[in-house]
């Protein structure tokens, strides 16, 4: 029955994007808060989370999420947005850097949430959580394939 809610809750809240982390700025709020809330359902389902566990995981968690979309965001921008004081070759050499700098706070990041998730989950569900994140992004991504195949028919 939660699987039925949470997939339900899904199908109803992807009417266009694939991932909150992907939204642009100026999309439907509304549409985030469904984004997001689809996204909860599907993790506490999918992990399993006892009422304890949520509410101690979900603003770790959300705290985790928020910085590691920051620095994607730095490093979406720097794509965007190449020095004009620079060479074509040294902004790409520059972005290789940024890239690796980027990968290493993330790791640094997932370091440090990761125990204190261990303090709120067993070691198991966190193992999971990955996994069912990329779960998560496929089907939504499924979803939105499906909507624009079904505007194209029509």
């Amino acid at each position: 029955m939660k699987t039925f809610i949470s997939i339900a809750l899904i199908i109803l809240a992807i009417p266009l994007y694939a991932q909150d982390d992907d939204l642009p700025e100026e999309s439907n709020p509304t549409v985030r808060e469904r984004i997001q809330a689809a996204r909860v359902a599907y993790i506490t389902d999918q992990l399993a989370l006892t009422p304890t566990e949520a509410e101690k995981f979900w603003p770790i968690y959300r705290e985790f999420t928020d910085k590691r979309k920051a620095l994607l965001k730095e490093l979406r921008y720097a794509r965007r947005h190449p020095d004009p004081s620079k060479s074509a070759d040294q902004n790409e050499k520059d972005l290789v850097t940024l890239g690796l700098e980027v990968k290493q706070k993330e790791v640094d990041l997932e370091r440090h949430y990761s125990g204190q998730l261990l303090d709120v989950i067993p070691a198991q569900k966190l193992r999971m959580l990955p996994e069912v994140e990329r779960k998560f992004r496929l089907l939504i991504l499924k979803q939105i394939q499906e909507r624009r195949r079904g505007r194209e028919k029509n």
